[in-house]
């Protein structure tokens, strides 16, 4: 189970990277795993803003269907184009090339509110 120390999450298994006021949201490495093969990903909130734990959108695997939760209160700014094609890519590489939104953060301080490694490892039993 790769978790990344560098990295925040939530306990509905996205993770977030900030880099200044903007930030990268995906599906953690225990997410895909547990919905198995990814085959669509729907995200039609791009240029809205949404409050902390909305959702800006879904994942379809196989068997299922998971609603995306956003980390933090923000503006979704981009979509992966790569997934849209192949979204395939979220099961081989969550965290690099399988990325979902890129955002802007509205307020600093819900990220005090999001999970650290060790936490998240906790969450999952890891």
């Amino acid at each position: 189970m790769n978790i990344k120390s560098e990295l925040k999450y939530t306990k509905d298994h996205e993770w977030i990277e900030i880099n200044g006021n903007t930030a990268t949201v995906g599906i953690t490495d225990y997410a895909q795993g547990e919905l198995g093969d990814i085959v669509y990903v729907e995200v039609e909130t791009v240029d809205e803003s949404l409050k902390q734990e909305e959702v800006f959108g879904s994942v379809e695997a196989v068997k299922t269907v998971s609603d995306l939760f956003i980390p933090v209160s923000g503006k979704v700014i981009e979509v992966n184009q790569k997934i849209e094609d192949s979204p395939e890519i979220i099961n081989e590489d969550p965290y690099g090339d399988g990325w979902i939104i890129k955002m802007e953060i509205d307020d600093d301080n819900e990220l005090n509110d999001l999970l650290d490694a060790d936490a998240y490892a906790k969450l999952i039993g890891a």
